[in-house]
């Protein structure tokens, strides 16, 4: 059952159209002006709104801007006078599709369907986004974790490159996710590569594509993450394991905005914004040959330092319980307390494997202890373990 408006200035036209939609099951509001609708629309949430584009003061036209401006709601227009410009207009304005009167029953009610179905799947991305913005999300409230919040915020809106540094496991990747997130490029494409990953010959294909034919087993053309990327952001995960001529390679395309496929002869313009990371001491690697010192210059516009959690011990008890209610959520179980002797001991550990490591100690001990998790229970599943 969906919860519809319809908006026309004639009674007979609202109560035919109220009649053959709620014998569809549906839950109907009426509205006899623009005015009425508003009111409407500003206090409760509908899955589709028929709106009658002649009315007397304000109309439908007028009403569908208003109501876009509002809610993201499918608004199908209808009219006895309608044209091609009418209906161009309408949909240029927002429209989800607009319908002659008398209107044809079985297209209306598909139209209305459809408006429904479209609803429904923004709802549903939506609350997804939610839940994907929630698992990317920065816990802890120590002085560096706010500080590095704050930098985030500062630096999301602008399009300077960021150079993330810090040590495996600290959540590089969730500062750049975070970045993405809070940007004008939150709606468009994060593409994820991990630099150390890919083997030096194949990197150059990753990053910029290929030609088919260019190499053995290139059977067809293919895009690489930059051209994926496009109008979003690129993440380049453990940059300091590039080749020379990979980043010989990037630095060509974050100065001229352009990129070659391998194979290929023609320049492609990107519009990317990169985002870098790595867990090595770059100006050790620029003075040893290994990384190239114009490239450094041009990733670390802005240079952010995520801190060890040995660094940051206040915040273990917020990031286990983050641990626990996720864990046991993906688990189907409900979470496990854990006592305050316990979460003590697991402060005192030097956690050299960081974020990542404390989230896999606590999800050894929500498999191997049957109840509330104890101190004894770190003594026998953690400190041995820890290194």
């Amino acid at each position: 059952m969906a919860h519809i408006l319809v908006v026309d200035d004639e009674s007979s036209i609202r109560k035919t159209l109220k009649d053959i939609l709620e014998f569809e099951k549906h839950l109907v509001e009426l509205a006899s002006n623009g005015k009425e609708a508003l009111d409407f629309i500003r206090d409760e949430e509908f899955d589709a709104v028929l709106l009658d584009i002649k009315m007397p003061g304000m109309d439908g036209m007028e009403v569908l801007e208003k109501i876009m401006e509002m809610k993201d709601v499918p608004v199908i227009m209808i009219s006895g006078h309608g044209t091609i410009e009418t209906a161009v207009e309408a949909i240029k304005k927002g429209a989800f599709d607009f319908i002659v009167k008398p209107p044809d029953l079985n297209r209306l009610l598909i139209t209305v369907r459809n408006a429904i179905d479209k609803s429904h799947l923004v709802t549903q991305t939506r609350q997804l986004k939610k839940v994907v913005d929630k698992k990317y999300e920065i816990i802890g409230e120590s002085e560096k974790i706010v500080e590095l919040k704050n930098m985030i915020e500062r630096v999301a809106p602008t399009t300077a490159r960021v150079l993330i540094e810090g040590e495996n496991g600290t959540g590089k990747e969730l500062v750049a996710r975070q970045i993405h997130l809070q940007s004008s490029r939150a709606k468009s494409p994060f593409i994820e590569v991990n630099c150390a990953a890919i083997p030096s010959e194949l990197i150059e294909s990753q990053l910029f594509g290929h030609e088919k034919g260019s190499f053995t087993s290139a059977i067809k053309q293919r895009k690489g993450d930059f051209e994926l990327a496009h109008g979003g952001t690129l993440f380049l995960d453990e940059i300091g394991d590039m080749s020379l001529s990979a980043q010989a390679k990037v630095l060509r395309a974050l100065q001229e905005n352009k990129i070659v496929r391998v194979g290929g002869e023609k320049d492609i313009s990107v519009d990317v914004r990169v985002i870098a990371a790595t867990n090595k001491d770059l100006k050790a690697a620029i003075k040893s040959g290994k990384f190239r010192e114009d490239l450094y210059h041009r990733l670390g516009v802005i240079i952010m330092q995520v801190p060890p959690l040995r660094d940051r011990k206040e915040d273990i008890p917020l990031l286990v319980d983050h641990f626990v209610s996720q864990i046991a959520a993906e688990q189907g179980r409900p979470p496990a307390k854990v006592e305050d002797k316990a979460i003590k001991m697991l402060q005192e550990l030097p956690w050299s494997g960081n974020v990542r490591e404390l989230h896999n100690v606590v999800e050894r001990l929500l498999i191997l202890c049957p109840g509330n998790i104890t101190a004894k229970d770190i003594e026998r599943y953690v400190t041995p373990l820890v290194i």
